[in-house]
C-alpha cells in the first residue's frame, strides 16, 4: 500500500492496473459481475504467463523468474 497521495509509492501496480483498464475495459460493456470477473482473471493469467516484455528480454515474467539462477 502506498501512502496516502502518493502514487509513486505504488507505481509498479498504478502502471498494472492501467494497462488493464485499457486492454480490457475501456469501450467493452460488460453484462454482470462475474462475467467482468472472468476476464479480470483471465488478463492476469495472460499477463503474468504470455505478455512478452522487452525489459524481460522479451519473455514472459513467468519465463523470466523461470530462467532465472536458483538462490
Amino acid at each position: 500500500m502506498s501512502r496516502k497521495g502518493c502514487c509513486y509509492d505504488n507505481s509498479v501496480m498504478e502502471n498494472f492496473f492501467g494497462l488493464l483498464k485499457q486492454e480490457i475495459y475501456y469501450g467493452i460493456v460488460y453484462y454482470s459481475y462475474e462475467e467482468l470477473k472472468a476476464e479480470i482473471e483471465r488478463y492476469i493469467k495472460y499477463y503474468n504467463e504470455e505478455r512478452i516484455k522487452e525489459k524481460l528480454g522479451w519473455m514472459s515474467s513467468v519465463q523470466y523468474r523461470l530462467s532465472l539462477p536458483a538462490a
